[in-house]
């Protein structure tokens, strides 16, 4: 029904539309379409297939308000076929609405409250606006309710206004001026100055800007401010004279003493009704635009914080720093099985460093310790240069990690779940050290909004920022692919075709009968039937299977295809994987069918060449300047470390070590001109920054990458 207008507004084929909400609506997820039905949908990724999908949806709620106002006029017997025609072929919710407004039950507005005084005949009889006294027309109305002629005139002239103010072309016209006019404008609130938390808010104390270019972290930040209560935040046009001017165009016709009538009511109409009505409009749907904009930076650094590298399976110490409460140390197996946890307390006031010093000593040969995980919060420089000093017995890489995040996930209910007998320090610990061997993995068991990457997350519509990150996870989680046999329940959760009671079926049968020798096997899980299986299968791995292409992301649907390869050479698909030579000597078109395509063989052949592999990079260790730890020991010009924590629109937050993360705005970002800063710097990327101006009182970090060579 809808597939043409979405073909029309996406830019994509119809066809390519058609066959993407059938498969939707047939229960597949966007995972699945994106990798394994290219042929249907001519190649979409996983953002395009979500695009048509949330197109889709808009749609169908637009046309169910259509049949509602449609239902609505008709019941009043004032359905004309021009106006249900109007209707019909509407797809803006603002015409839509500017259509059903006269038609709207009314509240007791003023202009209700004058027709119920009998007031209407007059106010059509000045819309006229015919030569001649109005004083013998209008002494007929004075009578019941109405005390004189200035209140039959005035109660008319509400009317007259209620009328201006619902007429479309009206409405549209003052939309137009203000499309292009409109100025957003924010003032502090008197008396709220030294309010606390207001100087966060003191860039925008006496600010105006055109709406239209007001970037979505400024008006996400005024509105914030607004709602807090510390600011007044407008939008209008600088000037209403062009608007007054052009709506009497429209009314007055004339000079009549009725004429002047109108007019008046005509600048009522607009000050009153049409003009808040515009404003409330524009602020609601450039509320919108910076929601999706945010959300959608949220996403994308989201996206980049799941795919961060992972150090992999190897045996990890994680501490969790502190000063008064110690230091949290657990030792963790390439698993990520708890096999040990203590406190030490290097740091004041108890300045324990030997001691602590021999313990992790202790502990790394103990426990075989491969790598060890340091979060960056409270003390975790102090504890990081601590294990820097330490000459363990062997080899071991050191790296701190964002503990954002940490704390949420150790009182949650997954976590209660997971060490039901430890307390929220150990909990927290372990969540440190595992997500330095799998980020995703661990990450997933988070609420998004708690790991602190984004802007205005909690400003934002919850609704669609929800949807959003869920997307992402999944699309993550699939991209990678998940281990069938070490999979947590939560991360199973997210993929394609399972979903909570399925990943625990999983992990249940895993526990009854040992680790899934094959794909299959999955068919045998409780109530994961054909479909799911279908969803799922792909995105799943057994490293050790009997058939290698149970580790990769050749679905089985199509393992005949690979099998029939394998056989013209004369081959086991086991050869076909290990040769090079064999690979090479495939010709693809000769395996084309009417359901399986050139793109699904390309990627056949792709995951043949490295089945099973990860498409996240490797892991780099990384050090702080070892003479910086607090904003004081920062310096103009000075040049620094610094791994990059978030980014924004408006640039990107960057951690030299200090505590207080320094921001590169976007115009410092490069030498030349940068117009998307994800283009630019990746969360977590090592860069080289110099220190602009460090601002003490409100604890700012101005940085630069101009003319630095990025590492």
């Amino acid at each position: 029904m809808f597939e043409s207008f979405i073909a029309k507004s996406l830019n994509i084929g119809e066809k390519q539309v058609s066959n993407t909400l059938k498969l939707l609506s047939e229960g597949s997820t966007i995972p699945f379409i994106s990798r394994y039905r290219k042929e249907m949908t001519g190649s979409l990724d996983e953002v395009q297939i979500q695009n048509i999908e949330e197109q889709y949806d808009k749609l169908s709620t637009l046309q169910k308000r259509k049949e509602f106002i449609l239902s609505s006029i008709g019941e009043e017997g004032k359905l004309t076929p021009d106006l249900q025609k109007k209707i019909e072929n509407s797809w803006s919710a603002t015409e839509l609405e500017d259509l059903y407004l006269p038609y709207k039950p009314k509240r007791k507005t003023r202009a209700e409250v004058a027709r119920q005084k009998g007031l209407e005949p007059l106010a059509k009889r000045l819309m006229m606006q015919i030569d001649g006294k109005l004083s013998s027309v209008v002494s007929a109305y004075v009578k019941g309710e109405v005390k004189s002629a200035e209140d039959a005139i005035k109660g008319a002239q509400d009317i007259i206004a209620e009328w201006v103010s619902e007429q479309e072309g009206a409405r549209d016209k003052v939309r137009r001026v203000f499309s292009r006019e409109a100025v957003i404008v924010s003032r502090v609130v008197k008396g709220k100055e030294k309010a606390p938390d207001s100087a966060k808010f003191s860039d925008y104390f006496d600010f105006s800007e055109p709406l239209r270019k007001c970037s979505s972290h400024r008006l996400l930040a005024m509105r914030r401010g607004e709602a807090e209560g510390i600011l007044r935040v407008s939008i209008a046009p600088e000037d209403d004279k062009n608007i007054e001017e052009g709506l009497s165009r429209i009314f007055v016709k004339g000079q009549s003493e009725s004429s002047k009538l109108v007019e008046e009511a005509v600048l009522d109409g607009y000050k009153r009704l049409i003009k808040p009505a515009i404003e409330t409009e524009f602020a609601g749907s450039s509320k919108q635009l910076a929601d999706e904009e945010a959300i959608r930076v949220f996403a994308e650094n989201l996206k980049q914080l799941l795919l961060a590298p992972p150090l992999g399976q190897k045996r990890v110490m994680a501490i969790d720093p502190g000063f008064r409460t110690g230091c949290k140390v657990v030792c963790l197996d390439a698993q990520g099985t708890l096999l040990h946890f203590e406190a030490i307390f290097p740091h004041a006031p108890q300045c324990k460093a030997t001691e602590a010093a021999s313990t992790l000593s202790r502990l790394v040969d103990k426990f075989q310790i491969e790598a060890i995980s340091i979060g960056n919060g409270t003390a975790g420089r102090e504890t990081e240069q601590l294990v820097q000093s330490i000459s363990f017995s062997h080899p071991v890489q050191i790296f701190v990690v964002s503990e954002n995040g940490a704390s949420v996930y150790s009182a949650s209910a997954i976590a209660r779940e997971e060490f039901p007998k430890e307390d929220v320090t150990v909990r927290g610990a372990v969540s440190i050290g595992r997500r330095l061997m799998d980020p995703l993995a661990e990450l997933v068991k988070i609420d998004p909004k708690s790991i602190g990457v984004g802007q205005y997350q909690h400003d934002v519509d919850q609704t669609k920022l929800k949807k959003s990150l869920d997307q992402t996870v999944i699309n993550s989680v699939n991209m990678v692919g998940v281990n069938l046999n070490t999979a947590s329940k939560h991360l199973l959760t997210y993929v394609s075709g399972l979903g909570p009671q399925l990943a625990q079926n999983i992990v249940d049968y895993r526990a009854e009968n040992g680790p899934f020798k094959s794909r299959k096997e999955l068919k045998r899980v409780s109530r994961l039937g054909e479909k799911a299986y279908e969803q799922c299968a792909g995105f799943l791995r057994i490293p050790d299977a009997a058939n290698p292409l149970d580790n990769s992301a050749v679905h089985p649907e199509r393992y005949a295809v690979v099998e029939s390869m394998a056989a013209h050479l004369h081959c086991s698909v086991d050869d076909l994987i290990a040769q090079k030579q064999l690979r090479d000597s495939i010709d693809l078109a000769k395996y084309v069918t009417d359901s399986v395509g050139m793109p699904t063989l390309k990627d056949i052949k792709a995951e043949l060449e490295k089945p099973g592999r990860d498409p996240r990079q490797h892991i780099e260790t990384f050090s702080f300047d070892p003479t910086v730890h607090t904003i004081d020991d920062l310096h103009e010009g000075q040049l620094l470390p610094g791994i990059v924590t978030n980014i924004t629109n408006f640039g990107a937050f960057v951690d030299v070590g200090v505590h207080q993360d320094g921001l590169v705005h976007v115009s410092q970002m490069s030498d030349h001109y940068v117009t998307n800063p994800l283009e630019v710097l990746s969360l977590h990327q090592h860069v080289e920054v110099k220190v602009l101006n460090v601002d003490h009182e409100r604890s700012r970090i101005q940085l630069t990458m101009k003319d630095l060579q990025k590492k």
